[in-house]
């Protein structure tokens, strides 16, 4: 195994055995016949990647898909029947909520039982043990038996140890969404902070903003397949598009997604649109907002329509002029056409400004809550949909989407939804003072003192 690959899987199967009565389990272990009394579930079907040391890739996908069968496999807690995992390197995992904790064990107790097992001696854990006591903030429960934590205190402590032993592989499922808000800032900063470290890390999540964030590269997965591995922009794209498909597309989504075998053109790959960014305070700033006929979104990537479609993605100026390179500081209006080939009920209307790398900066929906949203859209209507929006970001180039909600009897979700729907470029000016991406008017001040 290369020294500078953490992770190989390498046509990795996992299959397990589905009885239908406990009495079928123990026929089958008494039969000499051949004869099944059991159904076969292909949890993982010849799944194969490497991950570099250094790397943070994100495995994506809907419930079921196989991710967290997967990661059990790639810990050892789990034996593949077939296909070889290899790691280089101390894995520290967090998987299930507050799995290898003995529950009848102290937190203190299974502190170090789960130390030990990831490869620290006593002395160790001891000299590691105030800092995974203070990180994990559950007090005198330290000393509890852990079957009387909540949930919340469990995966504090797990995540305590898991992070605080020097892992070289850090393994983390969707486990974090258990704790509260500032617990899961918390946990972030010290992913972030191991990820600097030069440890490789391996996370799972159904929140395609902190995949986004967190990860050099992504891995969709569905159905035990590997479906893509890429960008992560791209894969969180495609996975929610397959997760908000109708029942009667997913299969063609899914080949799509499988079969797309050639390199997709995507802005986040432009180095002329990333330089731009680096490089807006070098540029002779153009003041007046244009119109850029070679700046369109190579991008987009569409819903599966619900009888509903969005058409002509735009952004105005106040005058009515179609612009899509704007001055910093002024008011636009980002425009949509929907038409509704249905009638829908519930509707609701929506936009989100995006960074070249996917980030989401803000948007707004046209309604809170179903209360306030559109109560019937009849069969045959056309809608011109309209946000006005004041650009308060700096130089450099955006994306736009547009979505659509409502219910035709199966309960709410998207009608349909454009990602990468219009690309538009901010402007440089000559006085910029303003860092980062989005400009908050900051107002520098100093006094200088002499003696």
């Amino acid at each position: 195994m290369c020294s500078d690959v953490a992770i190989v899987v390498k046509n990795l199967s996992k299959s397990f055995h589905i009885y239908d009565k406990p009495r079928d389990r123990l026929l089958q272990m008494l039969s000499c016949s051949g004869r099944k009394f059991y159904r076969e579930f292909l949890a993982l079907r010849d799944v194969s990647f490497s991950i570099e040391k250094g790397e943070t890739v994100g495995i994506v996908g809907r419930n079921g898909s196989g991710k967290s069968t997967l990661l059990q496999i790639i810990c050892g807690t789990l034996t593949p029947s077939a296909g070889e995992v290899r790691t280089n390197g101390r894995i520290a995992a967090l998987l299930e909520l507050g799995s290898g904790f003995n529950p009848d064990f102290s937190g203190r107790e299974n502190v170090y039982m789960n130390a030990a097992v990831l490869g620290l001696s006593k002395e160790e854990t001891d000299a590691r043990f105030a800092e995974i006591e203070a990180f994990a903030e559950i007090g005198d429960f330290i000393d509890q038996p852990v079957k009387t934590y909540s949930s919340g205190m469990m995966v504090r402590l797990a995540f305590a140890v898991a992070i605080n032993v020097d892992p070289q592989i850090l393994i983390v499922d969707e486990a974090l969404s258990v704790g509260d808000e500032l617990f899961q800032r918390k946990c972030f900063a010290r992913i972030e902070a191991i990820k600097a470290s030069g440890a490789t890390i391996l996370f799972v999540s159904h929140a395609g903003s902190t995949v986004i964030e967190l990860c050099d590269r992504a891995i969709l997965m569905d159905g035990g397949d590997k479906l893509a591995e890429g960008a992560p922009k791209s894969i969180i794209g495609k996975y929610q598009k397959l997760l908000y498909a109708p029942a009667d597309k997913v299969e063609a989504i899914r080949a799509a997604i499988s079969g797309d075998s050639h390199r997709e053109i995507i802005e986040t790959d432009s180095p002329a649109l990333l330089m731009e960014s680096k490089v807006a305070k070098d540029v002779t700033p153009e003041l007046e907002e244009f119109y850029d006929p070679n700046l369109q979104s190579q991008s987009v990537l569409a819903y599966e329509s619900h009888g509903v479609l969005i058409e002509s993605p735009k952004i105005l100026n106040l005058a009515g002029k179609v612009v899509n390179c704007l001055k910093r500081g002024q008011t636009y209006r980002y425009t949509y056409q929907v038409s509704f080939a249905i009638g829908a009920t519930g509707v609701r209307f929506g936009m989100m400004i995006k960074t070249l790398a996917g980030v989401e900066l803000g948007g707004a929906t046209s309604a809170v809550s179903l209360q306030d949203a559109v109560p019937y859209v009849d069969k045959g209507s056309t809608m011109q949909v309209e946000f006005a929006f004041q650009c308060n970001l700096n130089p450099g180039t955006y994306f736009l989407n547009a979505g659509v909600l409502g219910s035709t009897g199966q309960g709410e979700t998207y009608l349909h939804r454009l990602l990468d729907a219009c690309l538009f470029r901010v402007l440089p000016t000559a006085d910029q003072t303003a860092t980062g991406v989005v400009d908050f008017k900051c107002v520098p001040d100093f006094i200088i003192s002499t003696n």
